[in-house]
């Protein structure tokens, strides 16, 4: 089986410049430094936003949070993630260089137009960079014949369809709110994390923890992974109700199954695998506060903010951090930054999910709260990162 991600432990170096400018040399670089910024800047933009000061904004308020939270960092993320891994599993080169800036540059062009008037500009722009990032995955895909990963190059098409949609809907092209194109897009994100995190957190469980035993069932992951593609496939025929809550609460205990398997209780003292198991149980009270919100008993952003805030920005996080340590020849260890940029994103999701649901009177303040949290967590990152992401491996291979 072809590995995930090759993550291997400094080697002695090869002469490289440590002195060199090293950012377009493999997609994890760009993009997680753009994308742990904008997720620091980007709460402060809403605030101004909201407040009056960008006042010709195409996008306005929650709807320019929303879209930008999902296809904008999010989706930077995942495609700088899938560039990386996707020349593992391939054997085959993805963009570097000049056409990695190209895709960088259309993606920064999607987070200024949806400031603009200029919403059918923002439209294209914004729908055109997951189609280059799927047709620049692709390319290598199909060269090697790697069919097992075709279906990345699908879901990448899917949320350009998404970000389309939720465009034409603003624009008046099409007659819904625009909210249903962020939801199957959130649906495909959760589906993106749930293979990930099957195939990576029993396995840097195993490999980081001594005496750990993490394991799949195949069952268990065909029902979490089916079940979940269930939910994406009812949000995009617009069902709801009842039948819905059933196919949430189904996902809810495989989710539930699949993480007790991977032996949570052995990774405490190993934070560079616990944050992966602190973000992935946000899934599993996504998938319950999604079904109580169908239910009326709870507030449906409760639910948002737990995919959104716990396992999104928990998996981002915890992903960002290994995977650019593993692929600059840096030792597989979290320090106190790293901890810090844990603690203070997962402490995000706590008061934004928990303290609405318990006071909701101090709804306003918990937004507040946790949106400073957030912007610190990932500011600490983008700070701490800057020389590791733009500084040649320290053992000097490529990448």
């Amino acid at each position: 089986m072809t590995p995930l991600l090759k993550i291997d432990e400094p080697r002695k170096a090869r002469g490289a410049a440590p002195d060199a400018f090293a950012l377009w040399r493999l997609g994890f670089r760009p993009f997680y430094l753009l994308a742990s910024a904008f997720a620091a800047l980007s709460i402060a933009l809403w605030a101004l936003q909201f407040a009056g000061v960008l006042p010709h904004a195409y996008l306005h308020g929650p709807l320019w949070h929303a879209h930008e939270m999902l296809f904008g960092f999010a989706l930077a993320v995942v495609v700088g993630f899938l560039l990386t891994a996707g020349r593992n599993w391939s054997g085959r080169p993805t963009p570097t260089g000049a056409p990695l800036a190209a895709l960088a540059a259309l993606w920064l062009a999607g987070r200024v137009l949806v400031l603009t008037p200029w919403g059918w500009a923002a439209a294209v722009v914004n729908a055109a960079f997951p189609l280059a990032a799927a047709v620049a995955l692709a390319i290598p895909f199909l060269a090697a014949r790697n069919r097992r990963n075709y279906f990345f190059v699908a879901l990448l098409g899917l949320l350009a369809a998404a970000s389309l949609a939720f465009h034409l809907a603003q624009l008046g092209v099409i007659d819904t709110s625009g909210m249903p194109g962020i939801q199957v897009g959130l649906d495909v994100v959760l589906f993106i994390m749930a293979v990930m995190g099957g195939r990576v957190i029993p396995m840097f469980t195993n490999n980081g923890v001594p005496g750990a035993q993490a394991s799949r069932h195949p069952l268990v992951e065909k029902l979490a992974l089916g079940s979940v593609l269930a939910v994406l496939a009812a949000d995009i025929a617009g069902l709801g109700g009842a039948v819905l809550a059933a196919v949430l609460a189904v996902a809810a205990a495989a989710h539930a199954a699949r993480w007790w398997r991977w032996q949570p209780w052995t990774t405490l003292r190993t934070p560079l695998v616990w944050i992966l198991h602190a973000a992935y149980l946000w899934i599993v009270l996504h998938l319950v506060l999604r079904a109580l919100a169908l239910a009326e008993v709870v507030p449906a952003s409760a639910a948002t903010h737990a995919l959104t805030v716990g396992a999104i920005g928990g998996l981002v996080i915890g992903m960002m951090t290994r995977t650019a340590r593993g692929h600059t020849g840096r030792p597989l260890r979290a320090g106190r930054l790293e901890v810090a940029c844990y603690a203070l994103v997962l402490l995000a999701a706590v008061v934004r999910v928990a303290v609405p649901l318990v006071l909701p009177a101090a709804t306003l303040a918990a937004i507040l709260a946790s949106a400073a949290l957030w912007s610190a967590g990932f500011a600490l990152y983008a700070v701490g990162y800057w020389p590791v992401l733009t500084r040649p491996r320290l053992d000097g291979l490529p990448g």
